[in-house]
């Protein structure tokens, strides 16, 4: 290809970083099994020789932290933006990040070692790391939140984002969760259901959850069930579109209730199915379903 030769599809190529235990390594072999070569811990000063003068590599994921040899906030974004201005190149940053109790826990479930933590508090280490890495999470583009997140729910996340083209349009996250739980992180919409009658205080009902027949028709059986959709609708409707053109490619809208079992479940299908039939992308995700019926 010459200088002048039109490009048609650019290289994809994401580089991909965030805090110590938040998820890079699983993100990285979520974007092989997406058909990217994923390659981790790139010197700085590497990433330009390894794309090639041609951007070779059709889909690329490229891992990058405080890990990395010559590591530096700054040096990684020149980089960063390097790459950016070839014009057969699509670049984009991840952030990967999770919850500083969360990293925690992450850390003394599993026995690994902090790198900046080897002889002192797990929590001096993370709040250092994040001072370092402070300029990365700012100058992202897509920022994930893996919190409340299981390593499943990783490829179609990222699927959503990076293996559409960019005529794609935007994908609609929807998740069902339980107040008590906490809310979601990251969430754009929130949609308290709790005013609906609620199963688990019928005793056939507790086990089942809101994927199951008997609670979905125990739930829209409510009369005020109905009107509330109807103006769900009404209100997603015209919204939907809007957040679109403004070029969000992905919209998280939660749906709670008490425990997260029954009624937000159910709403959430029942929300799916429209916006299915409204031609938009989705995916679902119920998020404490499976936590224990006490």
């Amino acid at each position: 290809m010459t200088e002048h030769d039109p490009i048609d599809s650019p290289a994809r190529i994401v580089v991909v970083t965030g805090v110590s235990g938040a998820g890079k390594s699983t993100a990285l072999k979520a974007f092989e099994d997406l058909g990217y070569e994923a390659i981790d811990n790139v010197p700085i000063s590497l990433m330009n020789r390894l794309i090639g003068p041609g951007g070779d590599q059709l889909s690329l994921a490229i891992g990058a932290d405080i890990r990395t040899r010559g590591f530096d906030a700054e040096a990684f974004l020149a980089m960063i933006r390097q790459l950016s201005s070839r014009p057969e190149l699509d670049v984009r940053l991840l952030f990967v990040d999770s919850t500083d109790d969360i990293l925690v826990r992450r850390f003394e479930e599993t026995r690994r070692r902090h790198p900046l933590a080897a002889d002192r508090p797990l929590s001096d280490g993370i709040r250092e790391e994040r001072a370092l890495i402070a300029p990365l999470k700012d100058s992202a583009e897509i920022v994930i939140d893996t919190s409340d997140m299981t390593s499943g729910d990783m490829k179609p996340l990222l699927e959503a984002h990076f293996t559409t083209g960019p005529d794609a349009g935007m994908t609609v996250f929807l998740t069902s969760f339980g107040f008590k739980n906490g809310l979601p992180r990251g969430a754009d919409l929130v949609f308290d259901v709790r005013f609906l009658r609620n199963p688990h205080y019928i005793e056939g009902l507790r086990p089942q959850s809101g994927c199951d027949q008997a609670v979905g028709d125990y739930v829209a059986d409510d009369d005020g069930f109905a009107p509330f959709m109807d103006g769900l609708k009404r209100l997603l409707q015209p919204l939907l579109p809007r957040y679109a053109a403004e070029g969000k490619s992905y919209l998280t809208i939660a749906i709670g209730c008490t425990g997260g079992r029954h009624r937000s479940v159910f709403v959430a299908e029942q929300l799916a199915a429209w916006i299915d039939n409204e031609g938009q992308r989705y995916l679902v995700r119920h998020r404490d379903l499976e936590k224990a019926v006490k």
